[in-house]
């Protein structure tokens, strides 16, 4: 761990991460709910720093943290009001779109997919999935990366054996149900790498996609028009907690171990230990929007059925906020 953030410090460096917060004029002395994406987990950690080490009050935001429920469909929620930033999936964004849901994302989380194909060992490569069963969880997104992944290999996906296994494939390819699944590399692969470390996991930016950020944070249009001070004292405040969760990342998991509910040390510790590099990673600062690579993700979801239609990434994304969202040590 020390190693890892010996490197990231000097990433955090070369990406010139500034060191002052904003302004006292500029703080919006305001309450916000912000909605994950999942239950809490390492990929979470620095808005949970953000929140404990008081970063957000004194941006001046009392943000309060929800978790989701089983069924909470987080883009209501956004549009509705009943909560001013939601993390989202990316093409969970994109879909909104297409739904004329007029969102927009202001702050990456994780600067890679954080889909993957998770295999049986005796899988040496997405081809070999040619006539296996894979289990898929029925959203389009998720098809395309297996199907993403298996041409990057230069398989076929059309003689792969799909079935539905909704949130279950932690469980699923534990039981030999399947022989492999498409699951949150940093979540559900770590689980199953510490029973089986044996494992295969297939990245779909290592098979062709872009390094599109798998997670972003996501505002109604509305909210950066009439509250743009709101937006940016959140993503300041946020990008502080992450900066603290690079530096120190021992200490975060102790943070979010004894913020959230139900978690254990150890299996945060090796969630981090596999997501801490993509919050930089490309060279990227952290919550940064890089508009070419996210064309190159418009293409490559139009091109893999990952949605509808071409995403109109001008409208999407606005990367000012991530720019301008200075860090304070």
């Amino acid at each position: 761990m020390k190693k890892r953030s010996a490197v990231l410090v000097a990433a955090l460096a070369s990406v010139g991460l500034a060191a002052c917060g904003t302004a006292a004029s500029d703080r919006p002395g305001e309450e916000a709910r912000l909605l994950l994406d999942s239950p809490p987990n390492a990929t979470h950690a620095g808005i949970y720093v953000a929140t404990a080490r008081g970063f957000t009050d004194a941006e001046g935001v009392d943000l309060r943290i929800e978790v989701p429920g089983a069924v909470t469909d987080a883009v209501d929620l956004l549009v509705s009001s009943r909560v001013q930033f939601a993390v989202l999936d990316l093409h969970d964004l994109a879909r909104a779109q297409e739904e004329e849901r007029d969102l927009v994302a202001v702050m990456a989380l994780a600067q890679r997919p954080l889909t993957a194909v998770l295999a049986d060992p005796s899988v040496r490569s997405p081809r070999d999935l040619a006539g296996r069963r894979v289990g898929v969880t029925g959203r389009p997104a998720d098809d395309a990366v297996l199907d993403s992944i298996v041409s990057g290999a230069d398989g076929d996906p059309q003689e792969i054996r799909r079935t539905t296994i909704g949130s279950g494939a932690v469980r699923a390819l534990r039981s030999g149900t399947v022989d492999a699944v498409t699951a949150a590399w940093n979540v559900a692969g770590v689980a199953l790498k510490a029973e089986r470390p044996q494992i295969r996991e297939f990245r779909v930016d290592e098979f062709g996609a872009p390094p599109y950020p798998g997670l972003v944070l996501v505002a109604r249009r509305t909210t950066l028009q009439d509250s743009p001070a709101l937006v940016q004292a959140t993503v300041t405040a946020l990008r502080r907690g992450y900066r603290e969760v690079i530096l120190g990342p021992e200490e975060a998991v102790g943070v979010l171990v004894d913020r959230a509910d139900g978690l254990e040390r150890r299996v945060v510790k090796d969630q981090l230990d596999a997501v801490l590099p993509a919050f930089t990673a490309g060279g990227n600062a952290f919550g940064a929007l890089n508009l070419p690579v996210l064309e190159r993700w418009a293409e490559w979801a139009k091109r893999f059925r990952a949605t509808r239609k071409r995403p109109d990434v001008a409208r999407l994304f606005e990367p000012r906020f991530a720019r301008q969202g200075v860090i304070r040590g």
